[in-house]
């Protein structure tokens, strides 16, 4: 019968402002060109902080530090064909640095832009999914949460298969 157990695919997400301008990725996606928040799924073996830097270095070339858990988001990307998948989504901010020389961005990334507010409401339509919209909107309602919140047993980082 195989293992019928769901599972949802848990990702991680970074809210970055500067100077009330937003980081978002421009990635190429099934759909053409999409505008994400920096983001990605999570990796065996990491924590979801250790998830949320390497992803944003990733894709922004930027070493990110982590200060808050803005949210944590549940969401089903409708069924197509034979895919029907849910995401678990956690939702960080913080401070990034300036671009590490030399590195590129992580395919499918193809640009890097700071929107405004504004700019970031006027192409909703290029969003990759409504979380980009939403995160940023429970970022500016102030909603930070600390990353004491989080923790990451031991048996996360042990050698062998995961699960079981």
């Amino acid at each position: 019968m195989g293992d019928k157990r769901w599972k949802p695919n848990v990702t991680v997400a970074a809210v970055i402002e500067q100077e009330g301008r937003y980081l978002l990725v421009e990635e190429m996606t099934s759909r053409g060109l999409r505008l994400n928040l920096p983001a990605g799924h999570l990796e065996a073996g990491e924590s979801l902080l250790e998830g949320v830097v390497r992803e944003v270095l990733e894709e922004t070339m930027r070493p990110f530090e982590p200060q808050a858990l803005v949210s944590i988001q549940m969401g089903r990307l409708l069924p197509r064909g034979d895919e029907d998948i849910t995401f678990l989504r956690f939702a960080f901010t913080g401070t990034v640095q300036a671009p590490w020389p030399g590195r590129v961005y992580d395919s499918p990334v193809v640009a890097n832009h700071w929107l405004s507010w504004d700019e970031l409401e006027a192409c909703q339509a290029r969003h990759r999914s409504h979380f980009v919209r939403e995160s940023v909107q429970l970022y500016r309602e102030g909603h930070r949460h600390s990353l004491s919140l989080l923790h990451t047993d031991p048996s996360v980082y042990a050698v062998g298969p995961a699960g079981g």
